[in-house]
Formats: C-alpha cells, structure tokens, sequence
C-alpha cells in the first residue's frame, strides 16, 4: 500500500525558503490541494524549480523518487514544499523525553562527566520518584546506568555523588534546529547551513 504517505519526509519551507518543519505526503499533499503551499522539484544542485499542485502531478517519476498510486497513476512525493502565506520562523522547545534529555546533556553522564555510547547510559530521577520527584527537565538527568543503579532511590548526596550541572528546561529555539536525520535527505541539504 502507500505506506509512504504517513512518514514524516517532507521539508517545510516558509515563504523565505528557511526550514521550518517537517510533515507527512499525506499532509503535503493537502497543502499542494489546497494552494496552501508550492512542491520543489530539485533537480540538480542549483537547479529548484517550484510547482504548483496541477503541474505537479504531471511530472514523470524519476528513479530516485518515492511515489504514490492514485486511480490516475502514479504520483511523485514532493521531497520540499514552500508555504506560501507563511513568513515566521516557529520557536520551539525540544521534547521533554529521554532523547531531548540526552540532547540537552549531550550524551554526558551528569555524574562522572563520562560520554556515553546510547547503551550505557538512562534517565535518572535527581530526587527519586518513590521520595516524590517529577519526571521533569529540572529533575531528570542522563547518567551511566551502573551509576544510576547504585544510586538506587536515594539523593545524590546520599549516595556519595554530585551533579556536575543541575538540570534546567532548555530554551526555546527556531523550529529548524530541531529538524532531523537533514542530512539524510539529499533535496533538503539546500536548505540547512
């Protein structure tokens, strides 16, 4: 089936062509219906050509393009589309989870000041959930997982460790910072410095 049309591979550009976010096809494809944004055929590297939704589904497939069967035939997934009533560049804050955690302590143990390969280290509680701490960004931080595991439901200080940096919220950046894997996408590597 078209599997395709509900992973997030589309770059979204403001009307200054700066990223801002990323969307499904399905999603695209209702801002091209719509007339809420224009697909970019990139062909070569200086060579980008907008297009509008009647004239894209009129472009033939080409090998490298990702494509989906409609009763009329195939149709190309737009790789980059450019909002076209849209001039902000969106602030965003990044998740709070384990992967904006490691982020935020950049895949530092807080403890040993060590740098974890992603299976040696885990999300520890400062103050313990069972002594009533919050999954928070100000309580949360990555540690070793044999630290972590010897610091059990105790503080820090109880346990004979210290924070080398208290955890803190992390600030709100433009949107694009938080895009991912753009280096994956050979048509969005355009559009990030």
């Amino acid at each position: 089936m078209n599997e395709i049309l509900h992973k997030s591979t589309v770059l979204v550009l403001n009307r200054h062509w700066q990223a801002i976010h990323v969307k499904t096809p399905a999603e695209a494809f209702c801002m091209l219906v719509a007339g809420a944004a224009t697909a970019l055929d990139v062909r070569s590297n200086e060579y980008i050509i907008p297009v509008r939704w009647d004239d894209w589904i009129r472009l033939p497939l080409r090998e490298q393009d990702n494509a989906v069967n409609t009763p009329r035939g195939a149709v190309r997934v737009p790789t980059v589309v450019v909002a076209a009533r849209y001039a902000k560049i969106p602030l965003r804050r990044p998740c709070f989870g384990a992967r904006g955690i490691w982020e935020r302590d950049g895949g530092v143990c807080q403890y040993t000041g060590r740098t974890l390969s992603p299976k040696e280290g885990n999300i520890d509680h400062v103050i313990p959930r069972s002594r009533g701490g919050k999954s928070s960004w100000e309580n949360c931080v990555l540690a070793h997982r044999e630290v972590n595991s010897r610091k059990a439901d105790r503080l820090p200080h109880e346990a004979g460790l210290r924070l080398r940096r208290q955890p803190f919220t992390p600030r709100v950046v433009p949107a694009s910072v938080l895009i991912r894997n753009h280096h994956d996408v050979k048509d969005w590597k355009h559009f990030f410095a």
